[in-house]
């Protein structure tokens, strides 16, 4: 059974706020955006608190007036206030939310760049550990709650806040101070009870988000291996493991919907409770004739006012409180730092011949069990060194240090005398051709897969490539010639078929120096010839690493290690190897015996 993602949410209950400082360099970008929308903002509270003080003096006029001759412009000209107040309260707001829109789209931007960035600064290591799913889930929450976080802390909760200090001052002004307190008391009382519960909420949100990661990997690690899934008629099987997840998920949110139902439930009551306080004391004072009807209704709707927004900003924090859950997260992804960093004083790698030269090396992945010991060899400027050896004795190893996936524990890997530490990766790299063992392609057209080797080629330079990798052919004779897709990581396309196009690739990007791990080892022997043939091609007049498993393909190699459990055992051409006798003349003989055998049978 494949293990299950472990939950990578922290055991954290309070609110780490520090996030909502975190995101005003994202809005630095459009300050006076900003600075207009709280203006809108500002106007559209005034606007709503004084439609009620509008209403008040409607319903005094009326009242006072009954049954005299009234002056009818006077309330038609309240009416016309009234009416403009609410309109300005909507129009405000539309503005406000007009204006800040692209300030929040563009954090979204910015964020989302940032963090794909990040990832594909971080090492090698990390992309092997890493659940798909579960990390594309993070993202993408994360950068839904980024949006949340600034349109609603700005919008709701600091409105809110505005609206209830105007309100009681409004009322302190107006009334008494009774009216006041018991106002202030009731916020305080509903803050505090959606705090604490939320909080409890906490840890049912974050369980939530781990089962939904958990679940989502499953799924696209299956779909991944589709193939495989069938080969055993694993189906049932499968989705036995996935409805396993989904029964995980389904018992956490339902854990999430049940404390939510209580929280609602809880905040209902404290309204209804206020309201029929503050409500009693106006009908007292106008029944003692201290209260004009004016006066009641406006404490009406103050009240009325008032919890509308104090209900939405339970939710509002509800959703704030999940969204840190969300940012946090997305936020630690960018706080871990990438294992293989540039040096501040990194210069860029400067290729004049193409020597490589590993010296001392010591590496190992795990601090319990060494790779590679003391390695030493050179390859001198043009030459071709290729490296064999069993399975597990440090030879792929020795082509991720020297595109520098990882760094040396000791020793060091330079190239024409620089030590790859303390150039940039990306100069590094650039100067690094690299044919893998398994070609995996984007799901896209053969052309775009071909032109990735270098994204500025014209037409003409693609296709030259294609002919050079003996794929120009193969692919005119498709329908939709270079525009076929090739498929989910070229599934479409057989295994030699893909290896010529990451042969193109490479001679598209046309490197000093060049890496071939095992690129022929899942091949037939025709496919493995023509591909060899291709593979001379590209190695003529470059510095080229050889991995290998099939000791027939490196036969031309000008120099050839033997590694046995991260040492060079041997070193030397083809001949000079099988005349020493040693470990590589009798892999030779195992290797000839095994290719015979077949054929004898």
């Amino acid at each position: 059974m494949r293990p299950s993602s472990d939950n990578n949410y922290p055991d954290q209950h309070k609110p780490n706020w520090k996030i909502i400082a975190g995101l005003w360099p994202y809005l630095a970008e459009y300050k006076g955006r900003v600075i207009l929308a709280v203006g809108m903002l500002i106007l559209a509270k005034v606007a709503t608190v004084t439609t009620p003080i509008a209403l008040k003096y409607i319903i005094d006029y009326l009242d006072q007036n009954r049954g005299l001759d009234m002056l009818l412009w006077m309330p038609l000209m309240l009416v016309l206030a009234y009416g403009a107040l609410r309109f300005g309260s909507t129009l405000f707001s539309e503005l406000r939310d007009a204006i800040f829109a692209r300030v929040a789209e563009r954090a979204m931007r910015r964020v989302s760049l940032r963090v794909f960035r990040h990832l594909h600064q971080r090492e090698l290591a990390f992309h092997l550990d890493r659940k798909t799913g579960g990390l594309a889930r993070d993202i993408e929450r994360g950068t839904t709650g980024i949006s949340f976080l600034l349109r609603f802390t700005l919008f709701n909760i600091v409105p809110t806040l505005l609206e209830i200090v105007m309100i009681s001052g409004i009322l302190l002004v107006a009334f008494n101070v009774s009216y006041v307190l018991a106002i202030l008391v009731s916020v305080l009382v509903y803050v505090v009870f959606s705090i604490r519960v939320t909080e409890w909420r906490t840890s049912f949100v974050r369980e939530a988000n781990s089962r939904d990661n958990e679940s989502n990997s499953r799924a696209i690690d299956s779909l991944l291996n589709y193939e495989t899934v069938k080969y055993f008629n694993n189906e049932r099987y499968e989705a036995e493991q996935y409805d396993q997840g989904l029964e995980r998920w389904e018992q956490a949110r339902l854990k999430n919907r049940l404390s939510m139902a209580a929280l609602n439930t809880g905040q209902a009551f404290i309204i209804g409770v206020s309201l029929i306080v503050i409500m009693s004391m106006a009908v007292r004072e106008v029944a003692a004739g201290q209260m004009t009807l004016g006066d009641f209704t406006m404490v009406n709707a103050y009240l009325i006012q008032l919890f509308v927004p104090l209900n939405a900003l339970g939710f509002v924090y509800r959703e704030i409180r999940q969204s840190l859950v969300n940012v946090e997260r997305l936020f630690g992804l960018l706080g871990d730092k990438p294992a293989i960093e540039d040096a501040p004083d990194a210069q860029a790698l400067s290729v004049s011949q193409g020597a490589v030269e590993f010296r001392d090396v010591h590496f190992s992945y795990r601090p319990d069990r060494a790779i590679l010991k003391g390695v030493s060899f050179s390859i001198p400027a043009g030459h071709t060194v290729a490296v064999v050896g069993a399975s597990g004795a440090g030879k792929s190893t020795l082509a991720r240090l020297l595109f520098r996936f990882f760094d040396v524990n000791s020793g060091s890997i330079s190239i024409d005398g620089q030590d790859l530490r303390h150039i940039s990766q990306d100069s590094l790299r650039s100067a690094i051709g690299v044919v893998p063992q398994d070609t995996v392609l984007f799901n896209d057209s053969l052309y775009n897969n071909l032109a990735y080797g270098r994204p500025s080629a014209s037409q003409a330079e693609v296709e030259h490539a294609a002919q050079q990798a003996n794929l120009h052919d193969f692919i005119r004779s498709l329908p939709d010639g270079y525009h076929t897709t090739v498929g989910e990581r070229g599934l479409k396309l057989s295994g030699g078929e893909k290896q010529r196009v990451a042969i193109a690739r490479v001679l598209l990007k046309n490197p000093p120096l060049l890496i071939l791990d095992e690129a022929t080892s899942s091949l037939d022997s025709i496919s493995e010839q023509v591909i060899l043939n291709a593979l001379n091609e590209v190695s003529r007049q470059r510095t080229t690493l050889v991995i290998a498993h099939r000791l027939s393909t490196v036969s031309d190699a000008d120099t050839i290690l033997v590694m046995e459990q991260g040492e060079i055992v041997e070193s030397g051409s083809h001949s000079q190897l099988l005349e020493f006798k040693g470990y590589y003349a009798k892999l030779w003989q195992q290797q000839q015996h095994t290719a015979e055998t077949p054929a004898q049978a």
